[in-house]
């Protein structure tokens, strides 16, 4: 990969959320391991789809990359520069780049505030217009662009379905005309047929704005139609990186096999012939992951050498990476 093709650079990246004991001094007792020694990188106009059950570090992940978390160690590079080391006034500017649309539709937007206000506040806040007159162009635009009419903007989140709530978070992300943004399970929360429109919605800003992605999300249907390349994760480590289609077509890693085997397919014929994967046990707390390699409690084909080797993420063939020593 050219180094002038990449937006998004991680390396190593480390998020421990400290446990405390106590009430007036309190005393760190042991460390959630949210996101443990993470690499990966993002190419420019692509979307990298973050797939992974719930709890292995998904959103831990798109908001340190943003800086929301400040990394415990590592580096992510945004266009050429390590926002880890940057202090909050040198990241300021660069915020507009990088933006977020957040999960829930009903506590990401405040309540407080009319529509056309939570649109428009990242233009105020980056100082992007000069008159009165200017800012409601914008935000009417903004309104637009995101599938809401104009006239909608004095009306207040409660008034919005969930769908509609969503146009209104990812309106404010476009709003200081972003180069990436994080998509954190925009979708999870609307109906079958919102999530439809809501991700043609995503596709066409991408073609129309030129926008860089990262989709975290669990359904991997999803992911493979909206994704170019899908990372999964696990207990906060990376088990696989490759393209969409090589990921449902060749899975590697035994985690990515389970996954997969577990999306219903809409042809009874091959759904009753194919293999289902059914993991034992549950997800080991972060908090004391397991040694060696994290997924060997519940993996398959674990060996002893599992329990002992923690495996490294590495190139098994082109642009297809994976963490496990029996591939």
């Amino acid at each position: 990969m050219q180094q002038e093709e990449i937006l998004v650079d991680v390396k190593n990246l480390v998020k421990y959320f400290p446990v405390k004991k106590g009430i007036i001094i309190q005393k760190k007792i042991a460390d959630v391991k949210a996101v443990d020694d993470v690499s990966f990188s993002i190419r420019r106009g692509e979307t990298m789809g973050l797939v992974g059950e719930s709890g292995c570090g998904k959103t831990t992940v798109g908001r340190t990359i943003l800086q929301l978390y400040r990394p415990t160690s590592g580096q992510v590079f945004f266009e050429g520069v390590d926002l880890a080391k940057l202090k909050e006034k040198q990241l300021r500017p660069i915020r507009r780049r990088m933006q977020m649309t957040f999960q829930d539709p009903y506590g990401s937007l405040n309540p407080r505030m009319s529509a056309g206000n939570i649109v428009g506040e990242p233009l105020i806040v980056h100082k992007m217009t000069k008159n009165r007159a200017e800012y409601r162009e914008q935000v009417a635009e903004l309104l637009m662009t995101v599938g809401l009419n104009p006239y909608m903007s004095d009306r207040f989140p409660h008034e919005f379905s969930g769908g509609q709530r969503q146009r209104i978070g990812v309106g404010r992300a476009l709003a200081v005309r972003p180069s990436f943004i994080v998509c954190d399970e925009p979708i999870s929360a609307l109906d079958v047929s919102i999530q439809a429109q809501l991700i043609n919605l995503l596709e066409q800003l991408q073609e129309q704005f030129g926008l860089t992605y990262l989709f975290i999300a669990h359904d991997l249907s999803v992911v493979r139609h909206i994704s170019d390349r899908v990372t999964v994760m696990y207990l906060g480590k990376i088990a696989e990186i490759t393209g969409r289609n090589e990921l449902y077509e060749n899975p590697l890693h035994p985690y990515t096999k389970a996954l997969l085997s577990a999306v219903p397919i809409p042809d009874p014929v091959v759904e009753s012939q194919r293999e289902r994967i059914v993991l034992q046990g549950d997800v080991p707390s972060p908090l004391h992951p397991p040694s060696g390699c994290v997924f060997h409690p519940r993996c398959p084909i674990a060996i002893e050498e599992c329990s002992q080797r923690k495996p490294e993420l590495r190139l098994v063939s082109p642009d297809h990476w994976a963490a496990c020593i029996r591939i």
